[in-house]
């Protein structure tokens, strides 16, 4: 696993294991137990985690993330820690931090920021580069759909069009705060908006962009 993305998962662990299994988080309805068994089955069960985004297998995705909801706490954090088996292509590196390294770190802060004491965390520049060229990469993909122009910034002037169109409505912040509004966390996310009032309120009215 790469670096980055080991961390996120070991950090993820570490906080779902803290919090216990029916604590909150920013994925709603998600207890960290239902959220334990979404990783678990997004890496373990191919069969089912199609489900996430093709509706016509939801079904099935919803009968495994039951059939796993109800194994031990305990059982599903130790699966989190140890990875994908072998025979999954989230074991082999390049996929690994293609898909994971957003993917841990967005549920990590489900956790952390579900949390009434929480403060951010301080990332360091590699990591905010990572997560900021991940998410160049899938901006127009996340950007589909939303019923504004959208431009994401860093705070050095760097930006990814998620949108075109008028008006325009620009979201400043740190890549890793960008990720998480991208995400469907704009509540949570320490960014600034700029932009047409009107604009702005359909944006945050959007629960998630894209996916």
């Amino acid at each position: 696993m790469s670096t980055h993305a080991k961390r996120e998962r070991l950090l993820l662990a570490n906080l779902l294991e803290t919090a216990g299994p029916d604590a909150p988080t920013l994925c709603e309805g998600w207890t960290t137990r239902d959220l334990a068994a979404h990783v678990v089955v997004r890496e373990r069960r191919p069969d089912a985690a199609g489900g996430i985004l093709i509706k016509q297998l939801a079904p099935r995705l919803d009968r495994v993330m039951a059939e796993y909801t109800d194994k031990p706490y305990e059982e599903l954090i130790q699966l989190i820690r140890t990875g994908p088996p072998r025979f999954s292509p989230f074991s082999l590196k390049p996929v690994d931090e293609m898909s994971n390294i957003i993917e841990f770190y967005v549920h990590a802060e489900d956790v952390r920021r579900a949390q009434p004491d929480w403060s951010p965390r301080e990332l360091d520049p590699v990591f905010q580069d990572a997560l900021w060229s991940r998410l160049e990469r899938t901006a127009r993909l996340m950007g589909r759909g939303v019923p504004t122009g959208l431009v994401l910034r860093r705070p050095d002037g760097q930006t990814a069009v998620a949108q075109r169109g008028t008006p325009v409505v620009t979201v400043t912040g740190e890549p890793s705060e960008l990720v998480l509004f991208s995400y469907g966390r704009q509540s949570a996310a320490k960014v600034d908006l700029d932009g047409d009032e009107n604009a702005i309120a359909k944006l945050h009215e959007a629960k998630q962009l894209g996916i």
